[in-house]
């Protein structure tokens, strides 16, 4: 690599794999980098935030994105998209169903300007595979990536990305939005509320108890916020165990 995590603004999280928290929406995007691979994982909220993220990309890992991971289809983590048109672009089942008009729209209502959600959805690039169950993505020299479709819970199509540990470093479990630091888990029309407790020990199970947690938004949690999560929508919603 030819600078370090940090000086880009990302936050290193265990042996090639890394974060940053993005502006306007705090939004998360991640990056894992295999040998001859690399996947980004989600996209930003507009076609020039797409661009940046993979200039950076390419430049922490002297190589193009090869794959990109969508975890759910709100604009502020899949308008960048289009920057990455060359990449393998995976998402939940049914993802990829969701109007363009629709997402314009709310990106609009969220203060996006208006140009940029337009160009946003011209360019917009949609999965490719869809992730029904769990896939597992192969980045070379034995490093591998588990998606897995765990909604519906924040929105119908909820995907999230499991990076097993290695050379001594913990799991690392990129969340999407079904997990918020920031602020109180944000719950649209597209939400499935009743799902969504459920989704949460589905993480937990996959990820297990010592693993990095990565929100859509926010600063990484443990396995502790997870649940403590889990158990506060369960109330909010009031969703039996």
């Amino acid at each position: 690599m030819t600078v370090t995590w940090e000086e880009l603004g990302w936050e290193r999280l265990a042996a090639g794999v890394g974060r940053v928290r993005l502006p306007g929406w705090d939004c998360t995007a991640g990056l894992v980098v295999g040998a001859g691979a690399v996947l980004m994982v989600d996209a930003g909220s507009s076609l020039a935030e797409g661009v940046r993220l993979r200039a950076q990309a390419e430049e922490l890992t002297g190589a193009r994105v090869t794959h990109l991971a969508l975890t759910h289809p709100h604009f502020d983590h899949v308008f960048g998209a289009g920057a990455f048109a060359g990449a393998e672009v995976f998402g939940a089942v049914g993802s990829d169903s969701v109007p363009a008009e629709e997402l314009r729209a709310d990106a609009v209502r969220s203060g996006l300007d208006e140009r940029a959600a337009t160009e946003a959805v011209d360019t917009l690039v949609r999965p490719r595979h869809p992730v029904c169950g769990e896939w597992t993505l192969d980045l070379g020299d034995g490093r591998q990536v588990l998606l897995a479709n765990v909604g519906p819970a924040h929105t119908a199509h909820d995907l999230m990305v499991l990076v097993p540990g290695a050379a001594g470093s913990p799991e690392v479990v990129f969340c999407g939005d079904l997990v918020e630091e920031s602020g109180e888990p944000q719950a649209g029309p597209d939400a499935v509320p009743g799902r969504w407790p459920a989704a949460l020990d589905r993480l937990v199970d996959l990820g297990g108890e010592d693993a990095v947690y990565v929100p859509g938004h926010g600063a990484t949690v443990d396995a502790a916020f997870v649940r403590a999560q889990r158990d506060a929508l369960a109330a909010r919603f009031g969703v039996s165990r």
